[in-house]
C-alpha cells in the first residue's frame, strides 16, 4: 500500500487489523509505529517497510516546509526546507516569500503579516511560482497550509485552537497566526 512520504519520527496510522511485521525505516516506540526514515511506506508482503526518496527543487504546486526567517509588513522570508515531503540536504535551503495576498483566499486587504507569522515558525506552504531570482513565491491561502510548529514566548511548543490562534501549553497565552489544519496519515 502506498502513502504519502514520511518524515522520521512522523507516526504512521495503520489500518485495523493483525499488526504488520516492520521493516527498514520503521520503529515501534510507545505503543506507535514510527518512520525512521524519509520515504514511502509500503507493504511487501506482510512486512512494511519505507523506501527512499530522494529531493529535488521546488516547482510550481509543490508542497513545502519552511522556517520564517524575516518578517516585514508586506511579506514573510521563509528557509525552505522540506520539499514534496523530502528533507533538502543541509545547507542547501531554498528562500521563499509568503506576500500579504498569498496567506489566506478571503479579506487578502485586512492581512497583517505579524499577526499571521512570527520569526522561527514552521509553515507548510505551495509554491505558487518561481518568483524573482532569490525567492519562491508561497502560497497559505488553503485550510491545510499556514503555521504547523511554534513556539511561544515562554518557550513551549504551542497548539492551535483555531485556523487564527495558538495557544502556550505552559501559561495559556493566545497567540495570532494564520494556522494550517491538522492532518492525519492512515495506511
Amino acid at each position: 500500500m502506498v502513502s504519502d512520504i514520511l518524515l522520521p519520527g512522523q507516526s504512521v496510522s495503520l489500518a485495523r487489523g493483525p499488526a504488520p511485521k516492520l521493516g527498514g525505516g520503521l520503529y515501534l516506540k510507545d505503543g506507535q509505529v514510527r518512520a525512521s526514515l524519509v520515504g514511502v511506506a509500503q507493504y511487501e508482503g506482510s512486512t512494511l517497510a519505507i523506501s527512499h526518496v530522494r529531493s529535488h527543487p521546488p516547482a510550481a504546486n509543490s508542497v513545502v516546509l519552511g522556517t520564517v526567517t524575516r518578517l516585514s509588513p508586506l511579506q514573510a522570508m521563509v528557509s525552505i526546507s522540506v520539499v514534496d515531503g523530502i528533507p533538502l540536504p543541509a545547507g542547501e535551503e531554498f528562500n521563499g516569500v509568503i506576500r500579504t495576498q498569498d496567506v489566506r483566499a478571503t479579506e487578502k486587504d485586512k492581512v497583517k503579516i505579524g499577526d499571521c507569522f512570527r520569526g522561527g515558525d514552521v509553515v507548510k506552504g505551495v509554491v505558487i511560482s518561481l518568483g524573482d531570482a532569490r525567492s519562491y513565491y508561497i502560497t497559505t491561502a488553503r485550510n491545510d497550509l499556514g503555521v504547523i510548529f511554534a513556539t511561544s514566548e515562554a518557550g513551549a511548543s504551542m497548539d492551535a485552537v483555531s485556523w487564527q490562534e495558538m495557544r502556550c501549553p505552559k501559561t495559556g497565552r493566545i497567540e495570532k497566526r494564520k494556522c494550517a489544519k491538522p492532518e492525519s496519515h492512515t495506511l
